[in-house]
């Protein structure tokens, strides 16, 4: 496997391991949305509860009262006639309490129903939710430790090449090229040693991506010319992109602005300089193919034969 198709691989097993913890971070979020729903479901269930408390006990208390002590005689009264008006409306009264009471049993027993739905509702919820975080953590984990793997091997591809990564051949973060977007967050001409991969060539160094695709050149080209391509210049400090301004005015681009600032861009010498040189022609018709190329405005203004850029979006379709 070249080093095209390693850093490819490593840099889809970064974007799906992301892809799934980007997704259990969202069904986080949807879980606590549903316990804060049915938190305040449940609260609000209190909230009803305590208020048919207030109603419920002086209602059953009155109506048990009302058992112990009829008004207005019994109701051997009513049976035999001798009943009158007041009599007939205390029964009429406590006929009324008593289905009042029957009602408030009925909502008490809704009331129950409720709550042991809601709480069954939360127990499932809960349980749900430490399956599918245990699954989906487990897939997190094997994921990470293929991004870590396919690095691992990219870095050992890299060290056999002549880069040097660091003493003990470890993978560190400037050629890691699923940490791209670390690198891109610094301003331009600021990025720190650590975020820049080194290359081939003594002394110079580039973002991770564009560093990975150069090797790839550097090694074809290597084949084709029986050397490695020389290089003046890649990534550029912002002193010395202010620098490389005021020396070759016109030349250079404004500090701050330069593709060289964000390791993005080499100048090449050993041939390469000459337009329309063997070197040049080669670079020219076969740097797409890792991501690199002549732009435009360096055919005529100014004229740079020797500036060339790489492109991440080229870059991602190889």
């Amino acid at each position: 496997m070249n080093l095209t198709e390693l850093r490819r691989d490593a840099e889809k097993a970064a974007k799906d391991l992301e892809a799934a913890t980007k997704a259990l971070e969202q069904r986080r979020a949807k879980i606590r949305e549903a316990q804060k729903a049915l938190t305040a479901k449940l609260r609000e269930l209190q909230t009803a509860e305590r208020a048919f408390a207030q109603v419920r006990q002086p209602l059953s208390d009155l109506v048990g009262l009302l058992y112990q002590q009829p008004v207005g005689g019994d109701v051997a009264g009513l049976l035999s006639g001798d009943s009158n008006g007041d009599t007939l409306r205390a029964m009429t009264g406590v006929t009324q309490l008593v289905a009042e009471r029957n009602q408030v049993l009925e909502e008490s027993s809704r009331l129950q129903a409720e709550r042991e739905r809601l709480a069954a509702e939360a127990q499932e919820l809960r349980a749900g939710t430490l399956l599918a975080e245990a699954q989906m953590g487990a897939e997190i984990k094997t994921l990470q430790a293929r991004s870590d793997k396919l690095v691992k091997t990219l870095t050992k591809a890299l060290v056999k090449l002549g880069i040097k990564i660091d003493k003990v051949g470890r993978a560190a973060l400037g050629c890691d090229p699923t940490k791209v977007n670390s690198a891109g967050e610094f301003p331009n001409g600021l990025i720190p040693k650590a975020y820049l991969c080194p290359l081939q060539q003594p002394g110079h160094q580039l973002r991770a991506d564009a560093a990975i695709a150069f090797i790839s050149m550097n090694e074809a080209y290597r084949k084709r010319f029986g050397k490695p391509m020389c290089v003046t210049d890649a990534y550029r400090s912002l002193a010395e992109q202010q620098s490389v301004y005021y020396r070759r005015p016109g030349l250079a681009a404004v500090p701050g602005r330069s593709n060289h600032g964000l390791g993005l861009a080499v100048d090449l010498c050993g041939g390469v300089q000459n337009f329309r040189s063997a070197e040049f022609n080669w670079v020219e018709a076969n740097g797409k193919k890792f991501g690199w190329f002549h732009p435009q405005w360096a055919y005529s203004s100014p004229f740079e034969p020797w500036h060339w850029e790489y492109d991440p979006k080229l870059g991602s379709l190889l």
